[in-house]
């Protein structure tokens, strides 16, 4: 009895001996390694800003097609924020603060945003003293077509308007962020 659990013990040690000379990987197969994925299934980060790409888009209270509808969101190219993925359901936050779970083929990458504020001027340059080529009320959607410190390019396509807006009179960017075309 006691010679077997010597050989057990000893078979341990060498087993652990083994363990801790054997050789990991080398340089070249780590680099071969595909970077770690994200945390979540699209790989992107979160939270992100996406739009709308439906007519229609139903706003559910879970990440599946069981779950019951809350609201339908009928603006197409609302900007919304993706604050979390489950499979191909995107958990969106819209600008009332509303939050659901849309399928993620209802989303577009395309960049939007919302005026927050009446009678916003469209400017032709990004200077305040810059020529008016428009103004647009509250709740207005536009396409960020990039944005710097504190302006934004921006255009309503459906109006042939484009120019710069002041981006403290959007909702759709973060705080800092660059937005390149």
């Amino acid at each position: 009895m006691m010679f077997r659990s010597l050989c057990v013990l000893f078979g341990m040690f060498v087993f652990m001996a083994f363990v801790m000379v054997a050789p990991g990987p080398s340089a070249a197969q780590q680099q071969a390694s595909p970077p770690a994925k994200a945390g979540n299934p699209s790989g992107l980060p979160i939270p992100r800003w996406v739009s709308i790409r439906a007519k229609e888009a139903n706003l559910r209270t879970g990440p599946g097609a069981r779950y019951p509808i809350d609201w339908v969101l009928q603006r197409r190219a609302l900007p919304a924020e993706v604050v979390g993925e489950f499979e191909n359901w995107r958990q969106i936050k819209v600008q009332d603060g509303t939050v659901g779970w849309v399928h993620k083929s209802m989303l577009s990458g395309k960049r939007m945003a919302t005026v927050t504020a009446a009678r916003v001027r469209i400017l032709h340059a990004p200077d305040t003293d810059a020529p008016v080529a428009a103004f647009v009320e509250d709740g207005v959607i536009v396409a960020l077509d990039g944005c710097e410190a504190t302006w934004c390019r921006i255009a309503i396509a459906s109006h042939g308007v484009e120019g710069w807006m002041a981006r403290s009179a959007l909702w759709g960017i973060y705080d800092g962020e660059a937005v390149e075309r």
